[in-house]
């Protein structure tokens, strides 16, 4: 019985410390550069709050159509700020939803908050960036009438998506050294036939968001900001065709 108990304590001791390392992480998510908070100030395009979500309305007209983004792994959700402004300065709603200890894996149902505080959108779309897009696809599958789109940023399913009914995209970076172009290819069994698939060409994983180097991933051959320029453009063209 002492063996089985040592192994037993040696079991707990490696789960507690699993949890702190974890916990550790969480509490120190990727840090947003100056550029992404400066884009969560309002101004005369676009109308920022950030009490519970980081919520981006356009002032020149009501909109109908929303974008829920949930932000990749260990990233703070601050560090999306720039992308969400400027898809927003389009006459989109977008919601940047923080996460549980940065993950948004912990709460994926997070939409539903969302959309029930919005009733005005008459469409609605979800999308997510790295671990964030995987959570995005969790949504989908458990309330697949509840959105018309999912937008995958440098990212894919976990499981089976070919029979969901809604428009997909994807974008993805051809120098992603995390979800890398291998890996957005094999996704495609995985996605409705019609998927939308987006190459940036020369773009990596970073920068999808404003937040600075990412360990493992490739060497961008494109500036950020020419990555992000061609990020809004295929979201908002998508977009577009969301209310069609």
């Amino acid at each position: 019985m002492r063996k089985y108990g040592r192994w037993l304590l040696l079991a707990l001791v490696v789960l507690v410390a699993g949890l702190g390392i974890v916990g550790w992480f969480a509490t120190r998510p990727a840090e947003p550069m100056p550029q992404a908070l400066v884009a969560l100030q309002s101004d005369e395009r676009v109308t920022v709050t950030t009490s519970r979500w980081l919520v981006f309305t356009p002032r020149a007209r009501e909109p109908s159509v929303g974008f829920i983004f949930y932000p990749g792994g260990l990233v703070d959700a601050r560090a999306y700020a720039p992308l969400a402004r400027d898809i927003a300065a389009q006459g989109f709603l977008v919601v940047i939803v923080p996460m549980p200890l940065n993950l948004a894996f912990f709460d994926a149902n997070r939409a539903s908050e969302v959309m029930t505080s919005y009733p005005r959108i008459t469409h609605w779309t979800i999308g997510g960036h790295s671990l964030g897009g995987v959570a995005a696809a969790m949504f989908v599958k458990s309330q697949p009438k509840s959105v018309q789109g999912l937008a995958f940023w440098a990212s894919y399913p976990a499981d089976a998506m070919t029979d969901v009914p809604i428009r997909v995209l994807s974008i993805y970076g051809t120098r992603d050294g995390l979800s890398t172009p291998a890996k957005i290819e094999s996704s495609r069994a995985l996605l409705p036939a019609n998927t939308m698939f987006v190459a940036i060409e020369g773009g990596n994983h970073a920068q999808f968001g404003w937040y600075g180097a990412q360990s493992g991933d490739g060497i961008a051959t494109i500036s950020r900001e020419e990555q992000q320029q061609q990020i809004v453009s295929t979201m908002v063209n998508w977009l577009k065709r969301i209310s069609d």
